[in-house]
C-alpha cells in the first residue's frame, strides 16, 4: 500500500490550521491515519459548534442586531419558504454591480449544487470610478471575488459586514505598503469606498448573513463587478475605458468567473496565479 494523503483541518475561527502530509506505506499506518482523521474531525466539529454558539450569543447581545433579527428573521424565513429555499439549511452568495448600484442575494439549498436569485437591493451611494481598488485613499470600491470576514454589530454606520479586501490578488496587484482596507457592506447610506445601504436594508442583509452563519456557512462569498458582463455592459466598458489596457485585462479575467456562474449557477474555488490573476 502506498497512498499520498493530505489533510487540512481548521480547528477554530481564528484560522488555526493543522496540516497533515503523510505517505502511507502500510495498512497499519493507514489505519492510524484514519483514527487521527476521526479524532481531528471530532475536535473540529466540537470547536465549530462552540464557536457558532458564542458567535450567536455575542451578536444577539447587541441591541441593533437583536432588533434587526426580531424584525426580519421571521419574514425572511417565510420568503425563503415561498421560493422553495430552506432558510436554516441553505447557503447564500452576494453579488454587487457598481455601475448599476445593484446588490443581489443568491441562495442554494445544501442538498443541491446550483444557486437561484432570492432578492435584489439597491446600493444607495458609491464613490470612485469603475475599476479595482489599488491603494489606500483612492476612494475605490474593490472589484473581484471576496467573502464576508467579520460582522460588526457596533458600526458607526449602524451595522456592517467586512469584505476581506485585500485578497491575494489585490496584495499582488495593489500598492504593497498601503493597499487600503476596511471595506464594508454597511448602513448609513454614505461611503468613501464601501457598499452602503439604507439602515433598513442593512438590517435585512445582516440578518440574512447572520442566520446563514449561525447555521454553518462560515464563508459567505461576495462578488463585486463593475457592470453586468452582458453585451450592454461590455459595450459600455469598451466605449468608456477602451484605451485602458490594464483595466480591460483585469475585467476580462473577472468576466470568466462571471460567465461560469451565469451559465451554471455554481461557484468555483477562488484561486490565483503568481501574477494576481484569478484562475478558473
Amino acid at each position: 500500500m502506498n497512498h499520498n494523503i493530505s489533510y487540512l483541518y481548521i480547528l477554530d475561527l481564528k484560522n488555526i490550521e493543522i496540516f497533515m502530509n503523510y505517505r502511507v506505506r502500510s495498512s497499519s499506518q493507514f489505519f492510524i491515519l484514519c483514527i487521527l482523521s476521526l479524532f481531528f474531525s471530532f475536535i473540529l466539529n466540537a470547536q465549530t459548534d462552540f464557536s457558532a454558539n458564542n458567535f450567536q450569543t455575542y451578536q444577539l447581545s447587541s441591541p441593533r442586531v437583536a432588533k434587526a433579527y426580531a424584525q426580519y428573521n421571521g419574514s425572511l424565513h417565510r420568503e425563503f419558504a415561498a421560493k422553495g429555499f430552506d432558510y436554516n439549511n441553505s447557503e447564500i452568495l452576494l453579488r454587487a454591480f457598481k455601475a448599476h448600484n445593484e446588490f443581489e442575494v443568491w441562495v442554494r439549498n445544501k442538498d443541491v449544487d446550483t444557486f437561484a436569485l432570492f432578492k435584489e437591493y439597491k446600493i444607495c451611494a458609491l464613490s470612485g470610478v469603475l475599476g479595482p481598488k489599488r491603494w489606500e485613499g483612492d476612494r475605490q470600491v474593490p472589484e473581484g471575488y471576496y467573502f464576508i470576514s467579520d460582522f460588526n454589530p457596533n458600526s458607526e454606520y449602524y451595522l456592517s459586514l467586512l469584505v476581506n479586501y485585500p485578497n491575494y490578488s489585490d496584495k499582488i496587484l495593489s500598492n504593497k505598503i498601503t493597499p487600503g482596507g476596511d471595506i464594508y457592506v454597511h448602513g448609513g447610506c454614505v461611503t468613501v469606498g464601501c457598499l452602503p445601504m439604507t439602515d433598513k436594508v442593512i438590517q435585512e442583509i445582516y440578518t440574512l448573513c447572520l442566520n446563514s452563519r449561525i447555521h454553518g456557512q462560515t464563508n459567505i462569498p461576495i462578488q463585486i463587478f463593475p457592470v453586468r458582463f452582458n453585451q450592454t455592459g461590455i459595450s459600455f466598458l469598451t466605449r468608456e475605458y477602451g484605451n485602458d489596457e490594464v483595466r480591460q485585462r483585469f475585467w476580462l479575467n473577472l468576466k470568466a468567473g462571471y460567465d461560469y456562474f451565469e451559465k451554471n449557477k455554481k461557484t468555483l474555488p477562488v484561486m490565483y496565479d503568481q501574477k494576481g490573476r484569478y484562475i478558473y
